[in-house]
């Protein structure tokens, strides 16, 4: 076990050194509005479990690295377009995102995604479901035939049901958590298992960056490290 170890971070100081070679600065692009996976905290840096899993990502793959705020609905066009390298803002991996761009390993498994409401009987089969735009959740109420209200960030779609917009938020459950208790809402019982897994996006042309964030993302998870941030954070189930 301590060979494997020792192998997958010799791999992620490897792979990182090939792309450093040509690559002075990686910027890390994530949204910022989406705590604990991100947010900008008080001091108006970028914070939470992607902050700190990008930082030690970056130091195990040798790679210099700065952070970029961008709205979510924006995100994809802009990695593609070079206003930043890497995406990592709890974004799923889906056939349809693999599509425009490419995606490491998981660095989280599925996770369900949760219902938040004023009703906890609530039937969400007939009710008006609020969630952010261009996510898993908006795509999945969507394919049921529900009646969906999108918004550009997720603390609007909490919003929703506070003052009635909506019946229900459907969001990943880390974020929704925090919410529990406050002005009457509740998490429902129901849940939905959507996506697959949680990793960082990258362009299509930037092998040799994906190839280094995997071999650091591998090197976390044999050494038990990811799962303790994992928990830290409570962002998700552990590997």
């Amino acid at each position: 076990m301590k060979k494997l170890m020792l192998s997958t971070a010799i791999a992620a100081f490897a792979a990182g050194a090939a792309y450093a070679e040509s690559h002075s600065v990686v910027r890390m692009g994530t949204e910022g509005a989406y705590p604990p996976w991100n947010f900008i905290n008080d001091a108006g840096e970028v914070d939470g479990f992607e902050r700190e899993l990008g930082d030690e990502l970056c130091a195990r793959a040798e790679l210099t690295c700065e952070w970029v705020t961008n709205e979510w609905d924006s995100i994809i066009p802009n990695l593609v377009s070079g206003n930043y390298d890497t995406i990592i803002a709890g974004m799923s991996i889906t056939d349809e995102r693999d599509e425009v761009i490419d995606f490491t390993q998981a660095y989280t498994p599925p996770d369900p995604s949760s219902y938040l409401a004023m009703d906890a009987g609530l039937d969400v089969t007939g009710a008006v479901i609020a969630a952010q735009a261009a996510t898993i959740q908006a795509a999945y109420v969507a394919e049921q035939g529900w009646t969906l209200v999108e918004f550009p960030t997720p603390e609007e779609t909490v919003n929703a049901v506070r003052n009635g917009e909506a019946d229900a938020v459907l969001a990943d459950k880390a974020f929704l958590d925090p919410f529990v208790g406050q002005d009457g809402l509740v998490m429902l019982e129901r849940s939905e298992m959507i996506g697959g897994g949680v990793g960082v996006g990258v362009r299509e042309s930037d092998g040799e960056l994906k190839a280094a964030l995997d071999a650091a993302i591998q090197s976390m998870k044999d050494d038990g490290s990811l799962n303790a941030l994992i928990e830290k954070w409570e962002v998700a189930s552990t590997w």
